[in-house]
């Protein structure tokens, strides 16, 4: 309180003293003589104050926190301020076009500020109820809705299958075949076949970064198909044979367990797989190749069989990805072992007879292109190529194998008439033992056109030379075009071409063709 003020009291006070009682003869002055003591009369004027304060801010609001002159931007509250200021107008600074930010502030001072910031809020929120009485009806009809949905929500965590499990299927249907060519082809392909290949997999995470998976697959192609046979070189990435009895028929079919392993993360670079049944392609960091047209086997593995023989069976395997930001590109190593007989007692999972494979890779994986070098080692018994028959596809007794691969991709930032590029040379030295599997080579080039006329859509043109038997063997060449439709989100269509020369399923190693069309579910 100032002087000026004070003397203003004095008088007042006098009066107090006095024994008589006059009348007071104003408002303020019965107000003031109902005081007891200083300290009351002290904390009236304050109040006086802070009411003279208010009137004056109700009349002078600031409009922009620019209008204080001891305001600056580098101020720690000028933001704060700002939205008071021009979001609410429920600050207002000193006569003099002060703030005095740093002055501290009475009790009064601040149930005022409150006070002014509460009557603004409530404004909004009256405007807030005139909007919800404007749509009444909608938000009736809205809100009917998400009862709805919570019903819904409420019968499927009833229902559910898992808490902790997903189930994601594909089935793919198989029309297609080889022209015999005056008796020439293995087995009865001159024939066309119609054949399924399902396959249920349940997706099981504990912790959310951990994975146990349930492999289900049944599918009926027949060991005589083209389409199946492990020495042939038309054999197809979705072909296998489940049947329990010849033909498949009459309800023979069976479903067997395909892929059973569990895998979780050490630390943020490292992953660890651990199975009865888990495939050595599948535990690696990526496959360096942008070819995806899911038909011929042989261009499924990059063109290099000898490394990516698709192993399946009891094992380990780790890998390794350098942590980068997401988006960026990063080195990797991975290395698998696979004993493909190790659930045999007459074998074991540690015995050279068990056909052992034991895969390692180094790559390096960008936003649009890849590449890497591997290595496997085989057993006998062990798949090293997949063309030139049975004899030439496993080891026999004492043979191990050095398969080496390198291979790459690169794909345009952005979908057109530029394609996708991938390649790779592969070789495989075989040693010990005699007969069975000799030395091979191979090689590929790939090019896939993604959003090829139609968004969604696919196109693929590849050609390379497929695992030869032996010098006594001449190489045999691999050519496949394809058209993927993409129907829907789950549902393709793909026809595809297949050209060979100098294949092993005709006499005299002569050239071959073949066809199919390919639709493929996914739920």
């Amino acid at each position: 309180m100032n002087q000026f003020q004070r003397m203003l009291l004095a008088p007042a006070a006098l009066g107090l003293m006095l024994p008589a009682v006059i009348a007071p003869e104003t408002a303020a002055a019965g107000e003031l003589a109902s005081l007891n003591g200083s300290e009351a009369i002290n904390d009236y004027m304050e109040q006086q104050e802070i009411d003279e304060l208010k009137a004056w801010r109700s009349k002078n609001q600031v409009t922009s926190v620019n209008q204080f002159s001891d305001l600056r931007p580098s101020d720690w509250a000028y933001q704060a301020l700002s939205n008071l200021v021009e979001k609410y107008g429920c600050v207002a600074g000193y006569p003099n076009g002060t703030y005095k930010g740093g002055q501290a502030m009475s009790r009064f001072e601040a149930a005022a500020l409150l006070n002014a910031c509460l009557d603004r809020v409530t404004e909004v929120t009256d405007e807030l109820q005139r909007l919800m009485d404007e749509f009444k009806k909608e938000l009736a009809v809205l809100k009917g809705r998400v009862d709805g949905l919570e019903a819904k929500v409420g019968t499927l965590e009833a229902q559910q299958f898992s808490t902790t499990t997903k189930l994601k299927g594909e089935v793919n249907f198989i029309l297609g075949g080889v022209p015999d060519y005056d008796g020439k082809t293995t087995g009865n392909q001159d024939r066309t076949s119609f054949n399924y290949d399902l396959r249920l997999n349940l997706d099981t995470s504990f912790t959310g970064k951990d994975l146990l998976k349930t492999g289900l697959r049944s599918a009926n192609f027949t060991a005589a198909s083209p389409f199946n046979a492990s020495d042939s070189l038309f054999k197809l990435d979705k072909a296998s044979s489940t049947n329990a009895g010849t033909g498949g028929i009459n309800g023979l079919d069976t479903v067997t367990i395909d892929r059973l392993y569990y895998q979780f993360p050490v630390g943020k670079q490292f992953t660890l797989t651990a199975g009865a049944l888990m495939r050595n392609t599948e535990t690696l960091a990526f496959i360096p190749t942008a070819y995806r047209s899911q038909l011929l086997d042989f261009f499924s593995v990059a063109g290099t069989p000898g490394v990516y023989n698709k192993a399946t069976g009891a094992g380990f395997g780790a890998v390794w990805k350098q942590s980068v930001a997401k988006g960026k590109g990063f080195w990797n190593a991975s290395v698998n072992f696979i004993a493909q007989d190790g659930e045999l007692s007459t074998s074991g999972i540690f015995d050279s007879a068990g056909k052992l494979n034991t895969t390692a890779q180094l790559g390096y994986k960008g936003p649009n292109w890849g590449a890497a070098v591997a290595y496997r080692n085989g057993t006998t018994g062990t798949r090293t190529i997949n063309a030139n028959g049975t004899a030439f596809n496993a080891l026999v007794n004492d043979q191990s194998s050095n398969n080496f691969s390198i291979a790459g991709f690169w794909q345009p930032p952005n979908t057109g008439i530029i394609p996708s590029i991938s390649a790779s040379y592969g070789f495989t030295d075989i040693s010990g033992g005699s007969g069975g599997a000799a030395n091979s080579k191979s090689w590929s080039v790939a090019l896939q056109w993604d959003d090829a006329f139609v968004k969604g859509n696919s196109a693929g043109i590849a050609i390379g030379q497929n695992p030869s038997a032996g010098p006594a063997v001449e190489d045999p060449l691999s050519l496949e075009l394809f058209y993927k439709f993409q129907v829907t989100d789950n549902i393709s269509i793909t026809p595809g071409l297949f050209y060979i020369s100098n294949s092993s399923n005709q006499v005299g190693n002569q050239d071959l063709w073949g066809g199919l069309i390919q639709t493929q579910f996914r739920f």
